[in-house]
């Protein structure tokens, strides 16, 4: 009974989380975040994309006391948008995998381009761009935290994510056994590609430094 209460408050809280699928909450997901609180394994003060706001609706659900939100984690701010400079771009694939939404479509080799029904802001492309050609614009100013979202936002978010996992796995094996064909029918290729991903990093980052005033 204890277990099936905590699952249902898990569930509860679950909906109360924006659903960005940052991870800044230190989970890899918000349902793992949501369990986290629920089995009192983290505090309701975690989730930035949430705020003040956030925190509220966690404290009310939970019935712990409001507190402001823990700046380890981050700052409550305006919704951000990922924007791709495509002239940059050089078609690596990796912000596809990092996105927890699909938000980014693209293919190998071919410049890729943020959806921006889809995008929640998470920044989880940010790192893994090689040539650094991703930025993140704000798209609500003056406005953070629940005042920048909804629950429709949330649902949708919600929704691309679990479309995001159930795709992943597939994705990932098809990538593995083109990766292999490609072995078998050409030694040495992979050490080729790498070589032109490493020359096209080396091109941007040049083109960048001049650039630079």
């Amino acid at each position: 009974m204890i277990e099936a209460s905590s699952g249902m408050l898990a569930a509860r809280i679950d909906d109360a989380l924006p659903q960005t699928q940052c991870t800044r909450c230190g989970y890899p997901d918000c349902r793992s975040y949501a369990e986290a609180i629920a089995a009192g394994d983290a505090g309701i003060n975690q989730c930035p994309p949430g705020g003040a706001e956030g925190i509220a609706r966690l404290s009310l659900l939970t019935g712990q006391p409001m507190l402001p939100l823990d700046p380890q984690f981050g700052v409550e701010a305006p919704r951000l948008m990922a924007v791709i400079d495509e002239a940059w771009c050089i078609g690596c694939t990796l912000c596809l995998d990092a996105c927890p939404t699909d938000a980014i479509l693209g293919i190998h080799k071919r410049m890729h381009t943020v959806i921006e029904a889809h995008c929640t802001g998470c920044e989880l492309c940010i790192p893994v761009c090689p040539v650094d050609c991703i930025s993140l614009e704000v798209e609500t100013p003056g406005r953070s935290g629940w005042n920048a979202w909804s629950s429709a936002h949330a649902d949708h978010a919600r929704r691309r994510y679990e479309f995001h996992k159930v795709r992943r796995p597939a994705r990932e094996e098809a990538a593995a056994k083109l990766a292999g064909e490609a072995a078998e029918d050409a030694p040495g290729s992979g050490a080729r590609k790498r070589s032109v991903v490493e020359a096209a990093m080396a091109r941007a980052r040049a083109a960048a430094s001049a650039r630079k005033p």
